[in-house]
Formats: structure tokens, sequence, C-alpha cells
């Protein structure tokens, strides 16, 4: 087989490549997907390897031309092997969306469990605060009083932060409800 077949398989390899590519929606990623030796360039999206891919391409098709004999075979070599981890990678998108509903739906029901622990904490700090009131009154002793009302307020406001922890979480699962 000669080099210009070879070049164009490689090309036609390049263009299923990208319509393949083309299918997928173009959203950003946050972990890197590739190994930073096998592309240069690093991008959130895949389509910024493909322009990589497009480049190396490019440079092969010259380097052949010129008669490069050393860069025509590592080009090549990293390009297939460029070709080849973007096809895993485009193939492994359905399992990676799967994965992101999972991760999503681990983190509704963290949320759901630390709201109901706080709602379990509010209870029982509320059942707290009408015990030291039924206290407080039977009380006849100024000092007992004192303390108390030291008790209530402080359980008072550990009420008051756990009430905003509650408002903080229930705002976390609407915000999340919303964005699915």
């Amino acid at each position: 087989m000669g080099i210009q077949n070879l070049l164009s398989a490689l090309e036609k390899q390049i263009s299923t490549l990208e319509q393949d590519l083309a299918l997928l929606p173009d959203t950003p990623f946050s972990i890197a997907r590739f190994d930073q030796t096998l592309f240069h360039r690093y991008s959130n999206k895949l389509g910024g390897y493909m322009q990589e891919i497009k480049q190396n391409m490019e440079q092969l098709k010259s380097c052949v031309k010129d008669n490069r004999i050393e860069q025509v075979k590592f080009l090549s070599e990293r390009l297939l092997t460029q070709i080849e981890a973007l096809k895993r990678e485009i193939s492994t998108q359905a399992l990676r969306k799967q994965e992101d509903k999972f991760e999503r739906r681990s983190q509704e029901r963290d949320l759901y469990q630390r709201l109901a622990e706080h709602q379990d904490y509010e209870r029982r700090l509320m059942a707290m605060v009408d015990d030291r009131e039924l206290q407080l009154n039977k009380q006849v002793t100024l000092a007992n009083k004192h303390k108390l009302q030291q008790e209530i307020a402080a359980l008072a406001g550990r009420l008051a932060r756990c009430r905003q922890a509650l408002m903080r979480i229930e705002r976390s699962i609407e915000k999340q409800e919303n964005s699915d």
C-alpha cells in the first residue's frame, strides 16, 4: 500500500471521527480526558482535541511531501494513537452521561439526608428549649432562674443557626431540582 493510500485512509478515519463527534453535544468537562503527553493542548471540549488531530494530519502531509522520514514515522504513530484515544472517549460518552446522573442522584440523596438530620436537630433543640422553659417556671431561686435563662438563650442561638442551615439545604435542593 502506497503512502498516499495510507494518508487517505487516515483522512477517512479522521473524517469519520469528526462525524461521530458532531453527533455529540459539545459540552465542556471539568477533568482532563487525556494524558498531557498524548495531546499537547488542553481543551475542556472534545472538539479541541479534534483540532489538534487535524493539525497533526496537515503536518504529516507536509512531512511526507518534504520526505522527512523520521518525522513521518513519529507523526503517523502519534496520530494513530490520538485517533484511537478520541474514538474510545467518544464511545464512552453514554457511560459518562449515566455516571453524571448517578453522581447527581447521590448528591441529592446526601442533601435529603442532611435535611433530615437538621430537622431532627431542630426538633430536639425545640424540645430542649421547651423543657428548660418548664423548669424555669418552676424555679424559685433567682440563681437557678438566671442559669436556666442563659441555657435557653444558648439553645435559642443554636436553634437559629440550625434553622439557617435548614434553609440553605432546602435552597440547595430546590436549585438542584430546578436544574434537572
